[in-house]
């Protein structure tokens, strides 16, 4: 149903594949590492311009936000033309809501489809939204524009000892999709993996959550709703973060981290040239 995302979001990771494991001649782990983090980050450079203006009307609509309150106070009984008011204010300043949606709308599609080519090479889990192959069936099953051979290689593929495909606890623990690769991860060294990397993703997630509430108008943070969301994104999110991660796949921990890297780079070049 959503080939049309998996498949290029499955070939840009192929290619830097090839990349880094043929050219530069880098070992399975490290190549397929190197691999998801640069397919992040080039989905991320194709979204750059559309999510940078997005945060940029984010900003003029907290400047906004005491001309738009004035009119709600003049108009406040005469809701029609209350909203009037605001559409055009808004489009004297050149500013349409709903293209702000946009940005976030496609880079959530493509963070998920992200999520679904990774995931896609272990599909033993028998979970919720599991496939649950077996092992055997797993291994000789391509995944979009991975061939057999590379779904070999990538369940194969492993970092500190913890392969890529696997969690520390849950659905895809199970270490029976990589016996035949000769690897039997221990949740032990998954977890020795799992943890650091989801500590990073929690670190990221609250710094980034921060950076963000510091660009708050007064006005907006002073907001009882804005109040209670902005504790949600500095300590709820990045706390479900680091209880999640000996769940989830090392690779997709990696594919966070690198999220959570270029997020936090994003924000101050476009803040920096906005000033």
């Amino acid at each position: 149903m959503f080939d049309f995302i998996y498949y290029p979001i499955s070939g840009i990771l192929w290619l830097w594949h090839y990349a880094f494991e043929q050219a530069a001649g880098l070992s399975s782990g490290p190549a397929w590492a190197l691999s998801i983090v640069f397919l992040v980050f080039t989905i991320r450079a194709l979204l750059y311009r559309p999510v940078a203006a997005q945060m940029r009307m984010s900003l003029k609509m907290q400047e906004l936000r005491p001309q738009m309150k004035a009119l709600q106070k003049r108009y406040g009984k005469d809701r029609q033309r209350y909203m009037e008011e605001v559409q055009k204010l808004q489009k004297e300043h050149g500013l349409n809501p709903l293209m702000g949606c946009v940005p976030v709308v496609v880079q959530a599609i493509a963070f998920l489809g992200i999520f679904h080519v990774l995931r896609s090479f272990n599909r033993t889990g028998s979970g919720f939204g599991q496939i649950g192959m077996t092992p055997e069936l797993n291994a000789t099953t391509p995944n979009y524009f991975f061939s057999v051979d590379q779904v070999h290689s990538f369940l194969s593929a492993h970092v500190f000892g913890a392969p890529l495909g696997v969690s520390a606890f849950g659905p895809l623990s199970a270490p029976d999709a990589f016996a035949v690769f000769g690897l039997t991860p221990a949740a032990s060294v998954v977890a020795a993996v799992a943890l650091p990397l989801g500590l990073a993703i929690a670190v990221m997630t609250h710094v980034n959550a921060r950076a963000s509430i510091a660009r708050q108008s007064p006005e907006l943070a002073a907001s009882p709703q804005t109040a209670i969301m902005n504790r949600i994104m500095l300590w709820v999110f990045p706390a479900g973060a680091l209880i999640g991660a000996p769940f989830m796949p090392v690779a997709i921990l990696i594919y966070l981290l690198s999220n959570n890297i270029w997020t936090y780079g994003q924000q101050h070049v476009v803040y920096r040239h906005r000033r």
